[in-house]
């Protein structure tokens, strides 16, 4: 039996396949989702983000830089760990751009096809002494390695500082050894990894930077902020959602020939991407009519509603 089933501990998913019976499909310990991209899948997210087109471009041409220059350039000339690191407030667009990224890539290796593995952190900590540490580096050493043994590879690490926490802020009374050796596991691995497979990329996001140990953060090739949307950001976020709405509710507000835009994005001004789009549902819930018929959604409901969402805000932020 393949090491990547036999060795790792096994999440069983039961899938219904169309005209024929159950099939079972079997994924190793912390992997969240597998699948082989040929280009367009995640396209749609990459262009979703209303992000400085500047961060866009930093991001995509690293990417790319890993599968091009590091392969041929020695790591005593330019260590590349093949990492990528996106910070920022939540609700920012970091998982949606590090996903949307991996299309973009996809898209520049054709015909070749990339191998997209998504991870999902939380599955690997354990409260039973050595299975946090067991299960990274088994996740890293094995179950990553083999998929980059097998051709490009892009991983997304999600939440990184769930398993490589900051070990100067951990205190053995307060945390188990078994968080320090996780972190350090990680560590070793991604060296192995850096040396080993110059055709794999990692790209990891976190909501909280501080908490990330500072050995990861300096084998990442790149560390990029991912800011909260500006009054161009805000707008252009306003509208397409407008826009989306509109699709299916042809009648409910449209702010691109409101002057009443302006008003609107100002009170935006300190939300994140997911807040503001949440913000355009909020007004359509703000009134029983508008609940009901969303086609009669009014530029003065989303006024309204981005008056209040601010004002709330700012109390928060006071308290």
């Amino acid at each position: 039996m393949n090491a990547l089933v036999s060795e790792c501990v096994q999440v069983v998913k039961i899938n219904w396949q169309l005209g024929g019976p159950l099939k079972e499909t079997i994924e190793p310990k912390g992997i969240h989702s597998v699948k082989k991209l040929k280009g367009p899948e995640f396209m749609a997210l990459w262009d979703s983000i209303s992000v400085p087109q500047s961060l866009k471009e930093s991001l995509s041409g690293q990417a790319l830089l890993n599968f091009t220059l590091r392969p041929q350039i020695p790591a005593t000339v330019i260590p590349l760990h093949g990492v990528i690191l996106l910070v920022g407030p939540p609700g920012t667009g970091k998982t949606t751009l590090a996903r949307g990224l991996a299309s973009v890539i996809a898209d520049a290796m054709k015909p070749k096809q990339l191998s997209y593995l998504e991870i999902e952190p939380h599955s690997l900590t354990s409260a039973a002494h050595g299975k946090t540490q067991k299960a990274v580096s088994e996740l890293f050493g094995q179950t990553i390695a083999e998929y980059a043994q097998a051709g490009p590879t892009y991983v997304l690490l999600d939440e990184v500082e769930t398993i490589i926490a900051d070990r100067a802020k951990l205190s053995f009374d307060a945390n188990p050894v078994d968080v320090h050796r996780a972190t350090d596991a990680a560590l070793v691995q991604l060296d192995y990894l850096g040396q080993s497979f110059p055709n794999l990329l990692i790209v990891a996001t976190s909501n909280f930077p501080q908490a990330i140990d500072s050995a990861f953060i300096s084998r990442c090739d790149v560390v990029l902020q991912v800011p909260l949307p500006d009054a161009d950001a805000c707008r252009e976020i306003l509208s397409s959602t407008l826009a989306g709405l509109r699709k299916v509710f042809p009648r409910a507000a449209d702010l691109g020939s409101s002057s009443a835009l302006r008003d609107i994005v100002d009170l935006c001004i300190g939300m994140d991407g997911r807040q503001i789009r949440k913000l355009v549902g909020a007004a359509c819930a703000s009134r029983r009519e508008t609940a009901l018929d969303p086609n009669k959604l009014t530029i003065e409901d989303l006024r309204r509603t981005a008056a209040t969402w601010a004002n709330q805000k700012q109390e928060v932020v006071t308290l």
